[in-house]
Order: structure tokens, then C-alpha cells, then sequence
């Protein structure tokens, strides 16, 4: 039987790459057709489905505004304790093995396509916002973007976004620094996927990662990805703070022109002799 590795890396969640807004140098553009698209959601969009409820229980609740909160998005987006949303990357193999434009590697697409179709029942705690298999680089790879989230909670909002009680809501408690719920929950689903690789009849090699498989060439590729994201992630941040200025600027200039035109309603002063 066929013996082929699991990776499960954390991916720095660049939406814009996974989504092919933006061709990296690793990308081979005319297998880009090859690539699925689960979905692609709008993250905001998806804090306000998941959280307004609560907040608004929350907001109703608070008797000093400057407990208040305005924006829940915004508030994780700047805030240090929690991320805005996770992403894990799934590989089975690597490209000397389950090459992507290879007979194995369409066979890879096939069992990460099973197993991404129960992922979401599976994991209702984990709120699916973004998910691609990409068949367009050297292996085929799943990316898993999602919202982790609590319901039923006694601090903050009564639904909030925590990745420790998300996946202890799923029965994944750590024990300790290396036995973690991220952990934990991270070889179930490589367990999950092993299942639908059995049945494809590939059997799970445990030794080794991804990790070890990579060139230098790969490495250096995939850090000049996570680089772009970053600054892609920089941008956008920049783009909500000009958007911010100019709100204020048109503010300003509408409140000058009516000042504006307030002055020239008023009565002119009637000349008068002085003698």
C-alpha cells in the first residue's frame, strides 16, 4: 500500500493570495484553473453575522459609553489578545511524491476534497470563511481560513472570539505548553484525513513533515509569500485610515460651505452718515 505524510502547517491567512488576487512567482497560472474555491467570504461580513446579536445585548447592558464598543471587527483587529481569524494548511505528501500535475497529485485533490466537505459540520466552532485546494503549485494544499468562536460566555459578548474556547467547546482541552487544544485538535484532523486517505488506499506515513521535505528555493518562495501578505494586510490598513481622513475633510469642507452660505443670507449693514 501507498504510504504517504500529513502536514498540517498554520498559514499566515493571506486571502488575497489564496484567492488568487495576486499571482505569486510559485504559481503556475495555466493550471490556476484547476485550483477550488470552496468559498470567500467577506470577513467583516462575517463578524457582523457571528457577533451583532451579542453586542448589542452587550452595548444595551453598559451604563458608561467608554465601555461601549462601536466596532466588534475592529476591536479584535487592534486588540492583542485574539487574532481576527486562523488558518491551517493541509498537504498530503510533497512534490517528488504527490507532485500536483501528476496522476497522485489529482489523487491528493480527490482525498483533500473529501475531507473538506465534512470539515465545517465537524467544526461548528470554527466559522469557514475562506477554503481553496490549490493545484496551481508544486503540491496540492487545502487552505482553511476561520473565526473561531464561544458562545454562552460570562466575560464580554455572550458569543466571542476566542480560539481556546472554540476548540474546548469541540472537546480539545490542553493539558500544557506542548500539549495544547490547537494541538490536539490538529492531529484529530489529520487522523480525519487519514481515514479518507485509507480509503483511497494511501496509508499514513507519521514520520517527518512538510517542513522537512522543503527546499531552500521553496522556503525563500514561501517567505517572500508571507511578506506579501503582510504588506497586503498593511494596505488595507492604510486604505481604511485615508478612507477615515477624507471623511473628516469632506465633514469639514460641507460645514465651511454652509457657514458659507449662512453668511450670505444675512442682512447686509444699512450705511449711515457720520456728522
Amino acid at each position: 500500500m501507498m504510504k504517504r505524510t500529513i502536514s498540517a502547517m498554520v498559514g499566515k491567512g493571506s486571502t488575497a493570495h489564496n484567492n488568487r488576487d495576486f499571482i505569486a512567482e510559485n504559481v503556475d497560472k495555466e493550471r490556476t484553473k484547476n485550483n477550488i474555491t470552496y468559498c470567500n467570504e467577506d470577513i467583516q461580513a462575517v463578524y457582523h453575522e457571528l457577533f451583532d446579536e451579542a453586542l448589542n445585548k452587550y452595548n444595551a447592558k453598559q451604563t458608561r459609553k467608554d465601555r461601549m464598543i462601536d466596532d466588534y471587527y475592529e476591536k479584535i483587529r487592534t486588540g492583542k489578545q485574539e487574532k481576527l481569524f486562523h488558518e491551517i494548511i493541509l498537504q498530503i505528501g510533497d512534490k517528488d511524491n504527490m507532485s500536483a500535475d501528476s496522476e497522485n497529485g489529482e489523487l491528493a485533490k480527490k482525498i483533500l476534497d473529501r475531507y473538506m466537505q465534512g470539515f465545517q459540520e465537524r467544526n461548528p466552532n470554527l466559522q469557514v470563511f475562506s477554503a481553496h485546494i490549490h493545484m496551481d503549485e508544486a503540491t496540492p494544499h487545502l487552505h482553511i481560513d476561520f473565526v473561531p468562536f464561544t458562545t454562552g460566555s460570562k466575560r464580554g459578548l455572550e458569543t466571542r472570539v476566542s480560539l481556546k474556547k472554540a476548540l474546548e467547546a469541540q472537546g480539545f482541552v490542553g493539558k500544557g505548553k506542548s500539549d495544547t487544544e490547537w494541538n490536539r485538535w490538529v492531529e484529530s484532523e489529520k487522523e480525519k484525513l487519514a481515514e479518507v486517505m485509507l480509503e483511497h488506499g494511501i496509508e499514513w506515513d507519521r514520520k517527518g513533515t512538510h517542513e522537512k521535505h522543503k527546499t531552500v528555493s521553496e522556503f525563500k518562495r514561501n517567505k517572500v509569500a508571507e511578506e506579501v501578505g503582510a504588506l497586503e494586510d498593511k494596505r488595507d490598513e492604510l486604505k481604511t485610515e485615508i478612507a477615515t481622513y477624507e471623511k473628516a475633510e469632506n465633514t469639514a469642507l460641507a460645514t465651511a460651505k454652509k457657514l458659507e452660505d449662512e453668511a450670505l443670507q444675512l442682512p447686509k449693514p444699512t450705511p449711515f452718515d457720520v456728522g
